[in-house]
């Protein structure tokens, strides 16, 4: 066993709130107690809750660490779901908890490494939550269908218009989601907030990849926008 993957499960071991002895997590593990203690000596030390001492035992006390774990796009989007609802209907203290973990997997959940600081993160109460995951299996289906959809927009300057667009991908940025698209409408690539689309239908119209108009191509209009120096020769 690698170290890394043995440090894992002394963690996974010692998180059930009960004291572990060392000659117990050795035996387990199949180690020497001597490289037990090493190993909760490099835990503690890289900031991991653990307490305890030699001879009497190891515990982890709160916060409790997660392994890293990915997660698809359905599962983020009930995760930021649940968290909305948290936030809009629990007490003080678990808002403040929601907020948190929603915190946390904003600064680390992306699809793009390189994304416009701009765009950043933004907070919405549940009910334009609500409005905004209603439309995802739709958008989903888009994108796997190459499905062109009619929507109705409504901007962050409160004006309204209805658009056609070849949904290309949708993003999660923070408890804020959007679809970026091809907007007909524009003649253009746009990236529209989810929550403020307010109707969407299918047009029953297919589209093909046209060049200029696919995902790589908005990809490498999105690094253009970031750095302008990079596309051209």
């Amino acid at each position: 066993m690698q170290r890394s993957a043995r440090l894992a499960e002394i963690v996974e071991i010692v998180r059930d709130g009960r004291l572990h002895l060392a000659r117990d997590i050795a035996d387990a593990l199949d180690v020497s107690v001597r490289t037990i203690y090493r190993d909760i000596d490099t835990l503690v030390a890289s900031g991991v809750p653990i307490d305890g001492e030699r001879g009497i035992g190891y515990m982890l006390r709160e916060p409790v660490f997660l392994p890293p774990m990915a997660l698809s796009f359905a599962e983020l989007e009930a995760l930021s779901l649940g968290m909305a609802i948290v936030q809009e209907a629990a007490d003080e203290e678990m808002q403040a908890a929601a907020r948190g973990v929603m915190d946390k997997v904003g600064e680390h959940a992306s699809n793009r490494r390189h994304a416009p600081k701009s765009w950043g993160f933004g907070v919405y109460a549940f009910e334009s939550a609500q409005k905004g995951f209603k439309h995802m299996p739709l958008l989903r289906r888009a994108i796997r269908e190459r499905l062109k959809l009619q929507i109705s927009y409504r901007s962050l300057a409160e004006k309204t218009s209805s658009r056609v667009i070849r949904p290309l991908q949708t993003e999660y940025w923070g408890r804020v989601w959007t679809v970026s698209a091809w907007c007909e409408l524009r003649g253009g690539f746009r990236a529209f907030r989810i929550d403020r689309i307010e109707t969407c239908t299918a047009t029953g119209t297919k589209f093909q990849p046209e060049a200029g108009k696919t995902i790589q191509d908005y990809l490498d209009y999105v690094a253009d926008q970031i750095d302008p120096t990079k596309h051209r020769t």
